[in-house]
């Protein structure tokens, strides 16, 4: 076997060396940098973007160039974190604490020096512990059957569910969400058709892409045009010196390296852990264990950048393990992977520890080798990189919008992504707004039709004797354990708060925004569950499990937030020594969940998000007349002349050049087949020519 493996990995090692790879494998680096230092649009909307362009690809091509982003988007985050104390993501936000004051006392190259090194080599030591996981792992397996999958998706979900948010019940109901959503389209065992609408579009279900991109690349952007600011608008500017001071620091520290890598890449292997976490543990781990951290720390100690940066980077490693082995993402960019996957033809699970040996130790090469291009171009350009971050909202938003349509119509290149697109962008932002946490949405949609398929045989093949076994009772232990627990700390917490006041009495509470959208997907689920009651068997069976779960879960949000005032419950770990450290959410800055608008009027959010949305839409109807990409050069000169307030010659230089290149890539290159719009009904003669035939 150890044989087998390493001839493998050698294999896999020749498979990286092709050229077409490695060049797709750095320009995977190239926009994963640029995504890094862009608060707000970090790994997860950068694997939204390419993971359309894939679909002609290989798999080892394809997975290289998803690879070569995700793992450096950790990286180059440290730029905006360093110079401006904006996180450029959530992995990255323990970073500021020293980071930024380093720079503010001249020694930002250090701090870059240091991030960057122990960056490349927390990447490294996540790709090591996923080539040594392979031969551990291929014996567990065979003791994993349909029922300890299920397990290990229920598992998985409500683990992502109760870290994501404040509130653990919404995460939950957000993965039912997602689970309904997958459940469209022809149902495989019956032939029955759910939730089609009549439309042809969703005979085959929902795809990823247009979802993804809509849940979480419009609400980003929709929160960068409505506070209308650049990303940041001062900062520290230092030549790129003291660098090498940076490196020889994380060497003179490797201890420190090793442990923080070891929790980073332990961390990233558990379901739902996530970014937000794990840099804040390995900082919480050097405060307690390094010498006198406690009185140098959050004032610019080069070992608060180190722990922080070399966990944030291994955990990618750490995060294929659950995603390889169970087909159980361990992070909703390994979601997004992990429809990488099926839309290539494999299933994750034993296969990609057998049949697809070779694809896996291929996913251990692009992590190493992207690390290595991510901390070089680092240590090359930080300064250049730097100015991404400056680049102003109304010149920003249309491109990225624009290329999101572009991304999204790939799905199943059908107007019907487009449409999807934007009613999921409507619905991410709202999610948003009222915290409700989007991640367990996109997972559970992911791993919808893994849920479905495993329940269906686990009950058919077993009855009720699945629930019985060992593996499948400890998980589900697990998983109400995480559930329940927080809710019965809180509750309890409540009680004793009350305990000597008199007189304590239900008080019906006055409706909110929050409550209605709630009300709506008590209905929406209520509905599910009637409609789907007169299917068959095999059709209805998880449509049932999932309505009646989402309806309760709901009904108890209801109740709670119209008779009780609940206190948010925090389980983001409590790190001693460390809490009146942790910054509060920038204003502009908005990298996660419970980002707000600053001092923002309500009023004017709302004006704003109307307007942006209204753009939006405007570029699917302009779509529908001229073609997707006529109206995309339309949209990029209306935006960023009349709502971004650039100049006519910013305007139409930018416009242009985007434009000209999305031809030359999409249309000359890709050979994309555009839709049809009613101008090339009008003028059909345009569709006779190669160069004109874009509608």
């Amino acid at each position: 076997m150890e044989v087998d493996m390493l001839g493998m990995a050698v294999k896999a090692a020749h498979i990286m060396t092709d050229p077409t790879r490695l060049a797709f494998l750095g320009l995977g680096v190239l926009i994963g940098l640029v995504l890094g230092v862009i608060p707000g649009l970090g790994g997860l909307v950068g694997l939204s973007l390419l993971l359309p362009f894939t679909f002609d690809m290989d798999p080892f091509t394809a997975l290289a160039f998803l690879m070569g982003l995700q793992a450096v988007v950790v990286t180059s985050d440290t730029i905006p974190a360093v110079l401006f104390g904006v996180p450029g993501t959530v992995g990255s936000a323990a970073t500021i604490l020293d980071g930024h004051p380093m720079a503010r006392n001249g020694e930002a190259g250090r701090a870059f020096g240091a991030a960057f090194t122990a960056s490349v080599l927390g990447g490294l030591f996540g790709a090591l512990l996923l080539a040594f996981s392979v031969p551990i792992l291929r014996p567990v397996l065979l003791l994993v059957g349909t029922p300890e999958i299920l397990a290990f998706v229920v598992f998985g979900l409500s683990l992502v569910a109760v870290l994501s948010g404040s509130t653990p019940i919404k995460g939950l109901g957000a993965g039912c969400i997602g689970l309904m959503l997958a459940t469209t389209g022809d149902d495989s065992q019956t032939g029955t058709l759910r939730w089609t609408l009549d439309t042809s579009y969703l005979y085959d279900g929902f795809n990823v892409v247009p979802i993804a991109l809509g849940l979480f690349a419009l609400p980003e952007l929709a929160d960068m045009a409505i506070t209308r600011k650049s990303i940041a608008t001062e900062g520290t500017r230092e030549p790129r010196r003291n660098q090498i001071q940076g490196i020889l620091d994380v060497f003179r520290h490797w201890f420190l390296v090793i442990r923080c890598s070891s929790i980073g890449s332990v961390l990233g292997a558990i379901p739902g852990i996530g970014a937000s976490v794990i840099d804040w543990v390995a900082y919480a781990h050097a405060v307690k264990t390094e010498k006198n951290a406690r009185a140098t720390f959050g004032k610019g100690d080069v070992r608060g950048v180190i722990a922080s940066e070399s966990s944030n980077n291994a955990k990618e490693g750490g995060a294929l393990i659950p995603t390889i082995a169970f087909g159980v993402p361990g992070t909703a960019s390994m979601a997004l992977l992990l429809g990488a996957f099926v839309i290539h033809g494999m299933n994750p699970g034993p296969d990609m520890l057998t049949k697809h040996l070779d694809v896996t130790y291929t996913l251990v090469w692009s992590i190493a080798i992207a690390n290595i291009i991510g901390a070089g171009i680092c240590f090359a350009f930080a300064d250049q990189l730097a100015k991404i971050a400056l680049v102003r909202i109304g010149i920003l938003a249309p491109v990225i919008i624009a290329i999101t349509f572009v991304g999204a119509f790939q799905g199943s290149k059908d107007w019907g992504d487009l449409f999807v697109l934007l009613g999921l962008g409507l619905l991410g932002w709202v999610m948003k707004r009222l915290r409700w946490p989007r991640p367990p949405l996109i997972l559970g949609f992911v791993l919808g039709d893994i849920f479905e398929n495993s329940m269906f045989i686990s009950i058919e093949r077993y009855g009720a004797d699945w629930l019985f076994r060992p593996i499948v009772m400890v998980l589900f232990a697990l998983t109400l354990y995480g559930v329940f627990a927080p809710a019965v700390k809180s509750y309890l917490a409540r009680r004793r708060e009350r305990q000597g006041q008199a007189g304590t009495r239900l008080k019906l509470q006055r409706p909110d925004a929050d409550t209605f959208f709630t009300l709506a997907l008590f209905f929406f689920f209520a509905v599910a569950l009637y409609v789907s009651s007169g299917w068959d068997f095999g059709a209805k069976l998880v449509p049932q499990v999932i309505a009646w779960t989402a309806v309760g879960l709901t009904a108890y949000l209801l109740i709670s937030g119209l008779f009780f005032t609940q206190e948010p419950v925090t389980l983001m770990p409590k790190i001693e020594g460390i809490s009146e450290l942790q910054p509060k959410p920038t204003e502009g800055a908005h990298f996660d969940i419970t980002a707000d608008y600053g001092d923002l009027q309500p009023a004017t959010i709302l004006r704003r998000a109307v307007v942006y949305f209204s753009w939006c839409f405007a570029f699917l109807a302009v779509a529908g007349i001229v073609g997707l990409l006529p109206a995309m050069l339309l949209f990029l000169i209306g935006y960023m002349r009349f709502e971004g307030g650039e100049s006519w010659p910013t305007t139409l230089a930018i416009a242009l050049l985007t434009w000209i290149v999305a031809y030359v890539l999409f249309h000359k290159i890709l050979i994309i087949p555009w839709p049809q719009a009613l101008l090339g009904d009008w003028l059909g003669f345009l569709r006779s020519s190669n160069w004109f035939n874009l509608m």
